[in-house]
Order: C-alpha cells, then sequence, then structure tokens
C-alpha cells in the first residue's frame, strides 16, 4: 500500500463528515423503508402493527449475529489497514464471508424451532396478532443470508474509508423494498407475508451490489469464499463482535420483557412502543452515521500509532451528532401527533402515543454522549467496557426502573425510565473512556 489511507491523513474535522455522511444518508433509506413497512403494515389493521412490534425483538436479535461480524470485521480490517498489513486483510475480509452464512445457518434453525413457540407465547392469546407475526417474521428469519451479507460487504467500504460506496449498496436494498412494499401488500393482499417478501428481496440485493461494488471499487479490501478461513482472523472479529452482539442479544430481551410490561395497559400500548422505535431509528441517522463512521477511523489512528487523531475524532463525533439530532427534537416534541397520524393512530393510540414521543425524544438526546463513546471503545478493541456501559444503558437500567415505577400504574413513567437510564449511564461513559483511552494510547 505505497500511498496511506486518508484515514490518516485527511484533517479530522472534514473526516468524521465525509466518513459518517454517507452512512447517513444510507442509514436514513433503510430506517425509512423499515418506517414505511410499519406505515403500510398500519393499513392492513392495528393488530398487525402490533405483530411487527412484537417481530422487533426477534429481529434485533437477527440482526445481532450480523452486527456483531459488521463490528468485529471493522475493527479488525482498519486495524490491519492502519498496520499496512494487505495479507491481514484478506484473511478478515474471507473469514468474515464465512461468519456470515454460518449466522444465516443459525437464525434459519432457530426461525424452525421457535417462531411458533414465541408468537403463540407473546400475543396474549390474539390469534389474529400471532399469525400475522408468524408469517412475516418466518420468511425474514429463512430468507436471511441476504442481510447477513449485505451487512458483510458494506462494512468492508466503510473500513477502507469509502463511505460513499456503502450509499448504493443500501440504496439498492432499500430502494427494492420501497418499491415492492405497496405492491405485495396491498396488490398481491398478502398483508404482512408481503412485507417480509419484500423486504427479504431487498436485502438481496443488497448483497448482489455490494459484492459487484467491492469486486469493482474497493480493490485495497480483497476477499475469498471460502469454507476454511483463517483462524487468527475469526478470532480477531469475534473478540471484538461477541460483545456486540451480546448487547443486541440483550437488548432483545429488554424488548420483550417491555412489551409485556406494556401488554398489561393495553395491545396499543405495545404498538406505540413499536412506532417509537421505527422513529428512532429514523431520527438518530445523524447519530448513528457518525458513530459508525467513528469506528473505522479510531481503528485506524489506533493501528497508526496517532493518539491525537483518535481524541479528536471523539470530539468531533458528539458535535456532530448533536448538531444532526436537534432538528428532529425540536420537531418531535412540538408535533407528535403529526408523526402518529402516519400510523393511522387512533383515538387511544393518539393519547398514548403523544406522551410517548415526547419523553424518548428526550431520552434520545441524552444517549448521544454514551452512543460516541461506546463506539470509541470498539474502535480501540476495547468490546468489553463498551458492551457494559451498552448493557447498562439499553437493558438492565431500563428494565429495573420500568419494573420498578410499574407499581405506579402509569405509561409516561415507563417512558421516563429510558431517559433516566441514558442519564446515568454518562459519568459512567465518561470514566470508561478515560481508562480505556490511556491504556491503548498512552
Amino acid at each position: 500500500m505505497p500511498q496511506e489511507n486518508a484515514m490518516g491523513t485527511a484533517k479530522v474535522s472534514r473526516l468524521v463528515l465525509t466518513t459518517g455522511i454517507p452512512l447517513m444518508l444510507s442509514l436514513l433509506i433503510n430506517s425509512l423503508y423499515n418506517f414505511v413497512d410499519s406505515v403500510f403494515v398500519s393499513r392492513v389493521a392495528e393488530d398487525a402493527l402490533t405483530a411487527l412490534s412484537l417481530a422487533a425483538p426477534v429481529q434485533v436479535l437477527v440482526s445481532a449475529l450480523g452486527l456483531g461480524n459488521a463490528v468485529g470485521l471493522n475493527a479488525a480490517i482498519s486495524k490491519a489497514l492502519g498496520e499496512n498489513r494487505p495479507d491481514k486483510v484478506k484473511k478478515t475480509a474471507s473469514a468474515a464471508i464465512f461468519l456470515a452464512l454460518c449466522a444465516w445457518v443459525l437464525i434459519s434453525i432457530a426461525c424452525l424451532l421457535g417462531v411458533r413457540w414465541y408468537f403463540d407465547w407473546q400475543s396474549g392469546g390474539n390469534e389474529a396478532i400471532a399469525a400475522y407475526g408468524r408469517d412475516y417474521l418466518s420468511i425474514c428469519m429463512l430468507f436471511s443470508l441476504g442481510q447477513m451479507g449485505q451487512w458483510v460487504f458494506d462494512r468492508f467500504v466503510i473500513a477502507s474509508g469509502k463511505s460513499h460506496l456503502f450509499l448504493f449498496t443500501l440504496s439498492a436494498a432499500s430502494i427494492t423494498n420501497l418499491i415492492l412494499d405497496p405492491i405485495f401488500i396491498f396488490t398481491f393482499g398478502l398483508g404482512t407475508k408481503g412485507a417480509a417478501i419484500a423486504t427479504v428481496i431487498g436485502q438481496f440485493m443488497g448483497l448482489f451490489a455490494g459484492i459487484y461494488i467491492n469486486r469493482r471499487w474497493n480493490r485495497e479490501i480483497p476477499f475469498a469464499f471460502t469454507l476454511r478461513p483463517d483462524g487468527e482472523s475469526v478470532r480477531a472479529i469475534l473478540r471484538v463482535g461477541i460483545p456486540s452482539t451480546l448487547v443486541q442479544v440483550l437488548t432483545s430481551f429488554v424488548t420483550v420483557v417491555m412489551n409485556s410490561i406494556l401488554l398489561v395497559f393495553s395491545s396499543t400500548a405495545v404498538a406505540v412502543y413499536g412506532v417509537c422505535s421505527r422513529m428512532m431509528g429514523l431520527c438518530t441517522v445523524g447519530v448513528h452515521g457518525i458513530d459508525n463512521g467513528l469506528i473505522p477511523i479510531v481503528a485506524y489512528n489506533y493501528g497508526a500509532r496517532r493518539p491525537e487523531r483518535v481524541h479528536a475524532a471523539l470530539r468531533w463525533a458528539l458535535i456532530y451528532s448533536a448538531a444532526f439530532y436537534l432538528i428532529f427534537l425540536v420537531a418531535l416534541e412540538a408535533l407528535p401527533q403529526a408523526v402518529l397520524q402516519l400510523f393511522n393512530a387512533s383515538d387511544n393510540m393518539m393519547l398514548i402515543g403523544k406522551p410517548a414521543v415526547r419523553l424518548l425524544a428526550l431520552a434520545w438526546l441524552i444517549s448521544i454522549p454514551n452512543l460516541v463513546v461506546a463506539s470509541a471503545l470498539q474502535g480501540l478493541s476495547r468490546p468489553v467496557p463498551s458492551m457494559v456501559l451498552t448493557m447498562l444503558r439499553q437493558a438492565i437500567l431500563p428494565v429495573l426502573l420500568a419494573l420498578t415505577l410499574r407499581s405506579f400504574d402509569s405509561l409516561p413513567l415507563i417512558w421516563l425510565a429510558f431517559a433516566a437510564a441514558e442519564a446515568l449511564c454518562i459519568p459512567l461513559a465518561l470514566i470508561l473512556w478515560r481508562r480505556g483511552s490511556r491504556a491503548a494510547l498512552g
């Protein structure tokens, strides 16, 4: 590699933006099609929307396997690039493809064994909700190979600093889904099953686009398809990726628990929680785009032993993340009813939903320092502190607070538990960063 990667030479304030903005656009497209999925399904029936809310934690579990692989390969490949080790780059890339195949096999087995049981348990005896949910989730899981593969090839272009190419792979998936959604849901009358079919076709389009783009324009990361991957590369990916996977698994468990708590109030409360989760994905694209872009920047400069660039990247990520979210915060606080109307909200759903939107919007603002620090720790190959922080803010504290506050029989207090959990974790995030950066960078 005769010419150094831009990760180590570009001005940090500009690099954080040029790496993050393509990811934001891609995440925006991705969030839009999830958002539109829910908008379309809400026109089928409120039970169908509730079914998607109940399917969400299982989808998080499915994504956890792909995300863990993606986070691990992102850090490992970026570090290898910073160390100028092209042989290590190829071995890591090939190992990531093998792990994606393994993830799909595990997901398919889990689907065959558990989807029917899960909806029988979570639907509260409502057979319509259970039927909608089984139709949707079974298709998404059995054909998740496209999603697992897309995670890998997307991260190849991010790790090499060519984040603009990521826009094309995810756009292929999202635009395909947006076009096919109304056709399968309404024209063919397939309901939630149609939404699932459109989703998996879109994911495979994203996978094929990712393979093509990496072969043609991302020669810095060569890869091969193999069933005998390099053991050291597999371990390097899993060392960073497993904690991220465990966090997502725990987050899924939290969603199941929260759905169970909310179902005591009403099935409409569960639908509202699902709608708010979709809105979070849309409104925090700026934050997550910057955070995802921060990981390879930190990893590269950690490998190249440039601590001043690592600290600068963290500072700019905090500034940009807050700036990109403030616009959404103002809109959510001022006009929650406008968002809920997109989901064909009943009067009861509107009554429950308006305070939920406002309180959760505040929680998402408070979460920004925690999200940025967790991503930076992953870039430093410090997965355990990142996992501890994320588990506390996304899982342990929200559940403990919600279980404590439910005795007051007040839904707004349940929503407030998320904001309180984020606020309590900010001091811990600062301590973990100080310790982790000193240990890694000196």
